[in-house]
């Protein structure tokens, strides 16, 4: 079992006792996780293993949800994951801990919803320069001409252009974990972390399935 699902908790700084030097780390509390459901080959198509994390109110969840975690003899939770590949030997209601998952000097990758930005221009978007200043200049900060002429008369799709900027699934990899600490279900990791504090993550050994 190469996955776990946490909340990451914000960046801090820790010393190795090795050498001294100081390590920039993201904290992520990762577990414990409940396996609520176990997917395999024969019957599903595929193989997968279904864990929960995040405690959540019971008004919060519905009637299907909450049989569907009691029926792994699970509390009410915030997030379902599913992870392809990773079922191994493990059996429905068994939980999943940091400490049993990942060690020090792992590499791993960290999937997230990045941080949403709202409507932006192409400038902070896509890195455009901006237009001259000077001179009574009215295109400072428009994206400029992007129609084509006669033919085809029209704007092809996939353009670069003005939109929403974040709030998307983002996959980072080559994540090294500096450290693990078990009796408190932290993974303390190097490297950009996706999303805001506070955030629900999903972590797998590097080289597995996005």
């Amino acid at each position: 079992m190469g996955a776990i699902l946490g909340r990451k908790l914000g960046m801090t700084q820790v010393f190795d006792p090795e050498d001294g030097h100081v390590e920039r780390v993201t904290v992520v509390e990762a577990g414990p996780c409940f396996v609520t459901a176990i997917r395999r080959k024969e019957r599903d198509g595929y193989d997968a293993v279904q864990l929960g994390f995040g405690a959540a109110r019971e008004k919060s969840l519905t009637k299907g949800q909450l049989g569907h975690l009691k029926m792994a003899d699970a509390p009410p939770l915030r997030r379902l994951a599913e992870f392809r590949g990773e079922a191994g030997e493990l059996e429905i209601g068994s939980q999943v801990k940091a400490g049993d998952v990942f060690e020090k000097g792992q590499t791993v990758k960290v999937s997230g919803t990045s941080k949403g930005k709202g409507f932006q221009g192409t400038i902070k978007r896509h890195n455009f320069s901006r237009g001259p200043v000077s001179h009574g200049s009215h295109n400072v900060r428009a994206p400029g001409s992007i129609g084509q002429s006669a033919t085809p008369s029209r704007v092809f799709k996939g353009m670069k252009g003005p939109g929403q900027m974040g709030n998307t699934r983002v996959t980072q990899k080559g994540l090294e974990i500096v450290d693990v600490r078990a009796e408190d279900n932290l993974i303390l990791l190097r490297g950009s972390v996706p999303g805001p504090k506070g955030s629900i993550v999903e972590i797998r050994t590097d080289g597995g399935h996005a």
